[in-house]
């Protein structure tokens, strides 16, 4: 059961919910896509099985992601956005159009978000 927490603004609410080290990320490979465990650690190549885990399970726990187990061996679970998830999107999408314009003043290499 969630217990009631006091936050000084509604960005440190925010950052509560998605300032993990890969939950947004993690949420951003979860738009429109159902994914296993194993395709998440794939793209999110810098979490360990146990960080990738416990961002999992705390985005379960916040409501922004549905986890279903399925009964056959081996065992099988699949990740997706809850309706909670996906109404952070625009937010999300907002990150990755500012990354880009920073990224744009930078040298560094990276793909676009919109290639996700």
């Amino acid at each position: 059961m969630k217990q009631c927490q006091s936050f000084q603004c509604p960005v440190e609410a925010t950052l509560q919910l998605i300032g993990g080290k890969y939950k947004s990320l993690i949420l951003w490979h979860l738009i429109g896509k159902t994914l296993r465990f194993n395709e998440l650690g794939k793209l999110i190549k810098s979490a360990t099985p146990k960080m990738l885990t416990q961002q999992l399970r705390e985005l379960e726990n916040d409501g922004l992601i549905n986890r279903v187990v399925y009964p056959v061996v081996p065992p099988k679970t699949e990740y997706s956005l809850t309706p909670f998830g996906e109404s952070i999107i625009p937010v999300l999408e907002a990150m990755c159009n500012w990354g880009n314009s920073y990224l744009e003043g930078t040298a560094t290499c990276v793909n676009s978000c919109s290639s996700i």
